[in-house]
């Protein structure tokens, strides 16, 4: 059964630095720092609601929530905590940043059922870090992922991709550092660029060139296969759709599908690989699908169809309602 969080943002009060990307009330839509209160209020209601509330975590994001006022960390745990447990929701979820993490943070969150942490690790290239103003460095992430992991705590990592001084080696080096980790989650978010950001400014003055959006996706459906292989679920790929992004960003990656387009781009690549192996150069090449992939194999706008038409291949899709490999190949021939 799917999971499922209800999320509470804990906006930009608990992070103690402006890292040059940043500008957390445009990404959350949220301004106002939840009260005990208002937690309680948001759990009971979604515990009206939700019919598999053991399948639901509680989620506090948006912030840096170790790095918080501890009494009013503790305060909003000790709300949360009254919701988990048999016949509620099956813990509590947080992000925080990787140099807010030491036993004494890890042992109040381990009593109050925190079931997993996302660290804003972000790259895992000093230099990158350093030109973004994270305030952290790499040995705080690898300090950091193994302490949570001591803890018996689901460790999730948080990348994003483009930033300033990165490139795409440094991505794929940052990719296979968080494989070497081993998260048991990732979340990549590609660079959206706000126009009152420090990048924002980097971005009008010329100064940061970014990657082109095609060359993004394509590095990002690498990514999804890479981790899927390594046994790494990806839980996000690109920024929720959100009309506070869209109004205030000068530059980016930013699409309200983003998923979708990187899974269009790994099925077109290893159909492409099945045709090469195949050895034909033009004719017909059909594959089975899961029934729920069928919008992702075919490509928005059916593009991946498009694609083999134009090389002389007329691709055809079949969904299969049971089937649990990404793809099957039925057919490739002349």
């Amino acid at each position: 059964m799917k999971h499922s969080n209800i999320s509470i943002f804990v906006p930009h009060i608990g992070c103690p630095h402006l890292c040059a990307f940043c500008d957390q009330r445009t990404i959350s839509g949220e301004d106002k720092a939840p009260k005990p209160d208002d937690v309680r209020r948001i759990c009971a209601a979604a515990l009206d609601e939700i019919k598999h509330p053991e399948n639901t975590e509680i989620a506090f994001f948006g912030g840096s929530f170790t790095a918080i006022r501890r009494d009013y960390m503790v305060a909003l745990l000790e709300v949360a905590n009254e919701f988990v447990g048999e016949g509620k929701f099956s813990g509590i979820r947080l992000s925080t940043r990787p140099d807010y993490i030491d036993d004494e943070v890890l042992s109040i969150l381990k009593h109050y059922n925190v079931t997993a942490i996302e660290l804003g690790a972000q790259s895992l290239d000093d230099e990158v870090l350093l030109a973004n103003e994270r305030g952290h460095s790499v040995h705080d992430v690898l300090a950091a992922s193994e302490l949570i992991k001591s803890y018996d705590i689901e460790l999730g990592l948080q990348m994003m991709v483009g930033l300033y001084k990165s490139s795409y080696e440094k991505e794929l080096a940052t990719m296979r550092r968080i494989i070497d980790i081993h998260p048991t989650t990732v979340r990549i978010y590609p660079v959206v660029i706000l126009g009152n950001t420090k990048l924002g400014g980097l971005y009008k003055s010329g100064e940061y060139k970014t990657m082109a959006f095609d060359e993004v996706v394509d590095l990002c459906a690498d990514m999804l296969d890479e981790f899927d292989n390594a046994g790494i679920k990806v839980i996000k790929c690109g920024l929720h759709a959100s009309e506070f992004v869209e109004r205030d960003m000068v530059g980016g990656f930013y699409h309200p599908a983003f998923r979708e387009l990187c899974e269009a781009i790994s099925y077109r690549k290893a159909f492409e690989r099945e045709i090469a192996n195949s050895g034909i150069t033009s004719g017909h090449a059909e594959f089975a699908v899961p029934q729920k992939a069928l919008s992702k194999a075919l490509g928005q706008k059916k593009s991946n169809k498009e694609y083999f038409k134009n090389r002389g291949i007329e691709l055809i899709i079949t969904p299969v309602k049971e089937l649990d490999e990404k793809y099957q190949v039925i057919n490739i021939w002349q």
